[in-house]
């Protein structure tokens, strides 16, 4: 979806189904913190823009974006949300690194989701540079983290109205 001519923040708002009647857990990566805290903002600026309450809402903190797939799974244990969005920026450094913690991540987000049958949303943002990844959390390029919360509540209704 994230292209150089998309605002992520663009969307058909008769689209997305209303999120009265669902919980979302958010667990945040605080590496890139200044990246992470414009994705948490629109991720969670969405879900209350479609219903969702404060109440309904459970934001945690981990270290870096190869934690989030633990941190879902931990939400998933101990907490009774619908879904779980998982928002980390990883910048491409000067080594392989970057595509360790993509690809941990990734996957890591991926089988949780299976595990648990529950929709476990992949919102990291992946970026040459930090300009890039500024320009997707709320910048020129709109914000992953609204996209992450449409995702999140259209894969919740897709799962109860099956």
């Amino acid at each position: 979806m994230a292209t150089v001519n998309n605002n992520l923040s663009e969307y058909d708002i008769n689209s997305v189904p209303n999120a009265s009647k669902m919980a979302f857990g958010i667990v945040v990566s605080e590496w890139n913190e200044k990246i992470t805290k414009g994705l948490l903002n629109g991720a969670y600026t969405t879900l209350l823009k479609h219903g969702a309450t404060e109440e309904n809402i459970n934001v945690k903190f981990i270290p870096g974006a190869f934690e989030l797939p633990l941190g879902a799974q931990i939400m998933l244990e101990k907490t009774n949300v619908d879904a779980v969005i998982c928002l980390g920026s990883v910048i491409q450094g000067e080594t392989k690194h970057f595509d360790f913690v993509c690809e941990g991540a990734a996957l890591g987000i991926k089988d949780v989701s299976l595990k648990y049958n529950k929709p476990v949303i992949f919102g990291v943002l992946t970026d040459n540079n930090e300009q890039q990844a500024i320009d997707r959390s709320g910048g020129k390029h709109g914000n992953k983290g609204d996209e992450a919360a449409i995702t999140a509540i259209k894969m919740v209704d897709f799962q109860k109205n099956l």
